[in-house]
């Protein structure tokens, strides 16, 4: 899954690099609400982490005008403002949580989690297709109970596929989620990554749908 942070405090931003890379999101950073707001207008993501004491544009602006955009990326405002008026505009702007500073890294990523599975329309922590289970807190895929070992990458595009079940996901969606900004990206490492998933999970579990994408089903019962 892939996350945006914009955040001018330079200390937080690698905590937040080192926090969220190894919770496996791939992330872009913004240091100022005009970066932001370019970023979060142009590029796909799955979940923000927007400061609101920013440079050149504020927070709640910058999340004002993605709203009126119609970008609808699920957002959480993270700041050290904690009045009641200011938690109040921030929602009013399109926020979907609030966290204040200081806070714990652990109760930032249970925020992120449920961010992104509701944004997908999942209402379990873990994410269940047949005998197949993600739990996206301890990064930890099960075949039929089996623990099966995934790369970063495996774990990104499964965790997005399986957000999607049912759903043919194009190839250049899969591009723009799995990876960050600055990466190289080359298409064909998606059918590698494809290939090495169904060794580990079953043949029969993602579709090839040609021209189109991939899409994650459950396996018909023998």
């Amino acid at each position: 899954m892939r996350c945006l942070v914009v955040e001018d405090d330079p200390d937080l931003r690698r905590q937040l690099s080192r926090t969220l890379n190894e919770a496996g999101y791939a992330v872009d950073f913004a240091k100022d609400g005009e970066e932001g707001h370019f970023l979060g207008d142009t590029e796909p993501y799955d979940v923000v982490v927007l400061d609101l004491g920013l440079p050149l544009i504020d927070g709640v602006s910058v999340l004002e005008r993605w709203r009126s955009e119609g970008r609808t990326m699920p957002v959480l405002i993270l700041t050290a403002r904690d009045r009641w008026s200011e938690k109040v505009a921030g929602f009013d702007a399109g926020a979907d949580d609030y966290l204040t500073k200081p806070f714990h890294a652990e109760e930032l990523l249970a925020r992120l989690r449920a961010l992104v599975r509701r944004a997908a329309g999942h209402a379990t922590a873990a994410l269940e297709s047949g005998d197949l289970r993600l739990d996206p807190r301890a990064q930890r895929a099960t075949v039929n109970g089996n623990p099966i070992k995934l790369t970063s990458h495996e774990l990104r595009l499964l965790t997005y596929l399986m957000h999607h079940e049912g759903r043919v996901v194009p190839r250049s969606e899969l591009i723009e989620h799995i990876y960050d900004q600055d990466f190289d990206r080359d298409s064909n490492t998606i059918e590698v990554f494809i290939g090495r998933l169904r060794k580990k999970i079953g043949q029969n579990r993602i579709n090839t749908v040609r021209g189109l994408g991939y899409q994650l089903v459950k396996p018909e019962p023998e």
